[in-house]
């Protein structure tokens, strides 16, 4: 299917967990290629929007069109275009890298190939027999990093992608990020390490109380509440 140019059409996207507004009316547009970082304090609805985006929550109110899909009428059917990284891998315990990397390929339509391609790219090379449950926890996160570029997205979310991350790792994430325009993917980044995503972003916005303000003026606002710990 041909990708859109425009990738993301929020309008006044409302997103309920439990009874809780976690988006209250945001608006977001996003074109393919950009690279947009999202900033805001704990709980402001950053992850909200990138589960929404990839398909796995429901839209409850407004407009949301991610890929060309309606997310109201079937939120289902981006996730094959879609990859996200974010706290937890789920991935499966007792499968290696290298098997967890490749069912998932698998169910995505993708090859072997794909697969021991994009665990070379993350430097997981030398782990592959190993289980997951034996990893740590940042080489957790380049294996989820790796499941996500397997199945080669058009769009890739990124929560926190930084974090649990050494050097080594820190380095792959930001390859991953610099490069993303000219491989075809659009990329969202919810960080608040903002410095270091902000190197390769080509937007910047701000979520704050559930709802999306464009621009470096308005996260700049919301940097001071960042450095509050939860």
């Amino acid at each position: 299917m041909r990708v859109p140019s425009r990738v993301i059409s929020l309008q006044s996207a409302v997103c309920l967990l439990g009874r809780f507004p976690a988006l209250a009316g945001a608006d977001l547009e996003v074109n393919a290629g950009d690279v947009v970082l999202l900033a805001g304090p704990n709980g402001a609805g950053k992850t909200t929007l990138l589960r929404l985006c990839a398909g796995l929550l429901a839209v409850r109110s407004g407009r949301a069109v991610v890929l060309g899909h309606d997310l109201a009428s079937d939120r289902r059917a981006v996730r094959r275009s879609v990859g996200m990284v974010g706290h937890e891998t789920f991935a499966y315990d007792d499968l290696t890298v290298s098997e967890n990397v490749r069912f998932a390929t698998r169910a995505a339509g993708r090859t072997r190939e794909d697969a021991d391609a994009a665990i070379v790219r993350v430097g997981l090379a030398e782990l592959t027999g190993v289980a997951h449950g034996r990893l740590s926890q940042g080489q957790r996160r380049r294996l989820s990093l790796a499941i996500a570029l397997a199945r080669d997205p058009r769009l890739l979310l990124l929560d926190e992608p930084h974090a649990g991350l050494d050097a080594e790792g820190r380095a792959v994430v930001d390859d991953v990020m610099a490069n993303a325009p000219t491989e075809g993917r659009t990329v969202l980044i919810a960080s608040h390490e903002v410095d270091l995503a902000r190197r390769f972003a080509t937007r910047e916005v701000a979520i704050v109380a559930g709802r999306a303000y464009e621009g470096r003026t308005a996260v700049a606002k919301v940097e001071p509440l960042m450095k509050v710990s939860p």
